[in-house]
This record gives C-alpha cells, sequence and structure tokens, in this order.
C-alpha cells in the first residue's frame, strides 16, 4: 500500500512551541466563542449532517482520530461536537498570518510531522493523563487521493502509552474542490460527519513496533469501516 508522494516531514523546528495548552478561563472563553463562530461559519457554507453523535462521550481520557480530506475537516468536525476538544496541529499553521495566531490562541498540541517529536507525543500523554479528548489525523495530512491513504504510528503508540479508548470519527465531502467549487456558485458542499463507537487496541504484542504497526492497522480499519468504499483507499476490502 504505497502512498502516491512520500509524507511529509517538518522542515521547521521549534519545540519550544510545543506545550499542553492550560485551560484558563481565557482560552475557554476563546474556545467557546470559536466554537459557536465555527457553528455559524459551517452552517452559512456547509451543509451537514451527522451520524451516530450520541457515541461523543462528555469526558476523557479519549484519542479521536479522523480522516483528513480538505481544509473544511476541522470547521466540520468541531462545529458538531457538543464542545471543543484539544488537538494535535502541524506546526506549520504556527506562521500562517492571523489564522496562526488564532489556533495558538484556541491551544494545539503543536507537531512536528515526520520527525522524532518525542516532546509533542509526551505533551499528549500529559493531555491523556488529565482526562482530556484529543483530535489527531494518523494520515498525517491531507489524503493526495482523495481516499485513505496508510496511517502513521503516531495515534497507535499514544493509545497503547496512555491505555486512552479510541474514538473513530469519519468525515465525506470535505475536499477542497467539493468545498470550494460549491462556494464559488454560492452553494453549500454536502458534508457528512459519522461519529463511530468507542474501542480500545488488541493486547501488545511481540515487540512496541509491532503493537504499534498492529494497532495502526486496527485503527485505520475502524475509520475505513465507517467511509463509504470509494473513500477506503489503501483499506478498502480485499
Amino acid at each position: 500500500m504505497n502512498d502516491l508522494l512520500p509524507k511529509p516531514i517538518s522542515e521547521v523546528w521549534r519545540p519550544d512551541l510545543v506545550r499542553l495548552p492550560k485551560m484558563t478561563r481565557a482560552r475557554r472563553a476563546f474556545r467557546s466563542f470559536a466554537h459557536g463562530l465555527m457553528k455559524l461559519v459551517a452552517k452559512i457554507f456547509l451543509n451537514i449532517t451527522t451520524e451516530g453523535m450520541e457515541n461523543f462521550p462528555a469526558r476523557g481520557p479519549v484519542l479521536v482520530v479522523i480522516n483528513h480530506l480538505g481544509d473544511a475537516d476541522i470547521l466540520a468536525l468541531i462545529s458538531t461536537l457538543p464542545f471543543p476538544p484539544d488537538a494535535l496541529g502541524k506546526i506549520e499553521l504556527y506562521d500562517l498570518p492571523i489564522l496562526g495566531k488564532l489556533i495558538d490562541w484556541y491551544g494545539v498540541i503543536w507537531l512536528h510531522r515526520g520527525r522524532a517529536d518525542t516532546k509533542a507525543l509526551r505533551t499528549a500523554l500529559d493531555g491523556f493523563a488529565e482526562g482530556r479528548i484529543i483530535v489527531i489525523a494518523p494520515e498525517g495530512r491531507y489524503s493526495v487521493t482523495g481516499a485513505l491513504e496508510e496511517g502513521s504510528g503516531g495515534a497507535a503508540f499514544l493509545a497503547y502509552k496512555s491505555g486512552s479508548t479510541i474514538l473513530p470519527i469519519a468525515i465525506t465531502g470535505t475536499e477542497n474542490e467539493n468545498v470550494y467549487g460549491h462556494m464559488k456558485k454560492f452553494r453549500r458542499a454536502a458534508v457528512n460527519v459519522r461519529v463511530g463507537k468507542m474501542f480500545k487496541l488488541a493486547e501488545q504484542v511481540e515487540s512496541r513496533q509491532a503493537a504499534v504497526e498492529l494497532g495502526t492497522s486496527q485503527i485505520m480499519q475502524a475509520l475505513a469501516n465507517l467511509l463509504p468504499e470509494k473513500y477506503r483507499g489503501a483499506y478498502s476490502r480485499q
């Protein structure tokens, strides 16, 4: 199962920015504001349907895993959830004008993709120890195929180390060409957010590497099972 292009590796190295966002009164207020704003923006630009929202937990520790299709993934996800979760975000977003600062105010765990970012992993584990719900996209980038690509081992590693429950959430319709194409025609793109059942990874096997590989396969298959066949990509039924 080979992807068309190699997975991205962050050229930026800013471990000083990696930290667990403190849930101060100001941050809680900003997250509440951002949550409401996302709901409004999503209502204007997207026509979202949801399934399985009753499966979303009231508290953590929970590792939420999602597929990654386009710019509107996070908007579609967070706007439909009952409250805004924590998330791991690629460090490159930090330097975006205005948006980077807003994301930092919201509070994400900055991640250096494709690199041994042990600080980000430790920070996420600290978050699980506090009972947080943290979102990660195991593919590590927008899919270049429009369907599931091979997952990286970070999500499985975090699940094993923390013992957290995993919640798969599948998103469809958020491909950039679909969302922006509809916007140009002053129409709303049809998007679906489907929340699966929570589960835990199988017991660890022979070695850590084997356990992570098995766990990654389990996580990605759980996402594939929530998606229509055309979106399953590397995890299509054989």
